[in-house]
């Protein structure tokens, strides 16, 4: 059940965050274990809309996205509960994609660079001694000299460390639940939109082969107002929204049941734990409200395979590595997560976000720069 090999980096977990540093690492020659707790590919809950910011850092990473025929999303529409919306450009703008392709992908590129992936394979414990890590999972034991967890919004690591966003008392920023489904319509192919309801919002985009993302965030307290039914919650709740109803009465539906996810939090997070880098929404969430939290997790990733390479490279020590790297994370992404919560905080209640919208439309150079505010620049 052990493996004695001393790993230069090892992974725990298998998104974006986590393949890409893989991947970046193989590339340089590094030995590196991930693992993974599921099988790919599979769903998980996300808007699968990435900000082109990312584009040509994926195809670095090796997927060839302009061969992938994948739908270019250029505007943006938001929609108040009482259906009012407002229209704009997305500036730079993104594309879509699922995560049940791109995680695929990107984990036949780490396997074809040399990363080890370890798939249906969960971590149970990191524990740091010795300036070595020790890594227990459910198949194998193994050592390593770095490590990274990019095991995506909440896991029983966060519990197991007692991170400190787990005591934080439930509240607006810290108690939602998601749901996706994949779906087929006649939306418009190059518009994003975000339609709100009472205390949450659903957005929709096109991703690859005609199919759409419907993908919606919203309070425990929602859901257990109707009776913990997702079906009952979509009619008595979310359909409120016109825009959302013609969407759930004209769609179809392609799979049995949604991808769901519960106990999610945007409540600041740490990005080391016990010296472990934290990458990914393992770092920090932004709301899905704002986009973007998948082009953080290929920057966030970037930035962490350059600190790591200074290390094991011996250009650096441990606690500088640790230093650099939040110092990095910090200047790229803390005011973009502030941004987010802000925006966040005028949506939810139904008349302060009817209030909001119908009074931003009268201030399209506010909303491109709200847009700006959660978007980087190519990287």
């Amino acid at each position: 059940m052990t493996e004695h090999k001393l790993y230069d980096a090892v992974i725990a977990g298998g998104g974006l965050a986590g393949l890409s540093l893989a991947i970046q690492l193989s590339k340089a020659g590094y030995s590196v274990a991930l693992f993974e707790k599921e099988k790919y590919p599979f769903h998980k809950v996300c808007g699968e809309y990435i900000s082109l910011e990312s584009w040509d850092f994926i195809e670095q990473l090796g997927l060839p996205l302009h061969n992938m025929n994948l739908p270019v999303i250029k505007n943006l529409m938001v929609s108040s509960p009482n259906g009012n919306k407002i229209e704009s450009d997305l500036g730079l703008g993104g594309f879509g994609i699922s995560r049940y392709l791109l995680d695929d992908e990107l984990c036949k590129i780490a396997r074809l660079n040399g990363a080890n992936i370890f798939e249906q394979t969960k971590v149970n414990d990191i524990q740091f001694e010795n300036e070595i890590f020790t890594i227990s999972t459910t198949a194998l034991s193994v050592k390593a000299k770095v490590v990274a967890g990019t095991f995506g919004k909440r896991s029983n690591l966060d519990v197991k460390w007692s991170r400190k966003f787990l005591k934080q008392k439930a509240a607006r920023l810290n108690n939602y639940i998601g749901v996706k489904y994949h779906v087929t319509t006649s939306y418009p192919a190059q518009t994003i939109a975000l339609h709100n309801f009472k205390n949450g919002y659903c957005g929709i985009s096109k991703i690859e082969e005609n199919k759409y993302c419907l993908c919606y965030l919203t309070t425990a307290t929602n859901l257990r107002s109707c009776n913990n039914s997702i079906a009952v919650m979509e009619k008595n709740i979310l359909q409120q929204n016109p825009f959302l109803k013609q969407i759930f009465s004209e769609a179809a539906f392609l799979y049995s049941s949604p991808v769901t996810i519960s106990q999610i939090s945007f409540e600041k997070k740490s990005q080391i734990e016990n010296h472990v880098l934290m990458i990914g929404d393992a770092a920090g969430m932004i709301t899905p409200l704002c986009g973007n939290g998948m082009s953080m997790a290929f920057h966030g990733s970037k930035f962490a395979f350059e600190t790591i390479d200074s290390f094991l490279k011996n250009a650096c020590t441990r606690e500088q590595m640790e230093v650099q790297y939040s110092f990095k994370w910090n200047r790229q992404f803390a005011r973009r997560l502030r941004n987010g919560r802000f925006i966040q905080s005028m949506f939810g209640k139904e008349w302060v976000t009817n209030f909001f919208i119908r009074t931003i439309k009268h201030f399209p150079y506010l909303i491109k720069h709200l847009i700006k505010s959660t978007h980087g620049k190519p990287f």
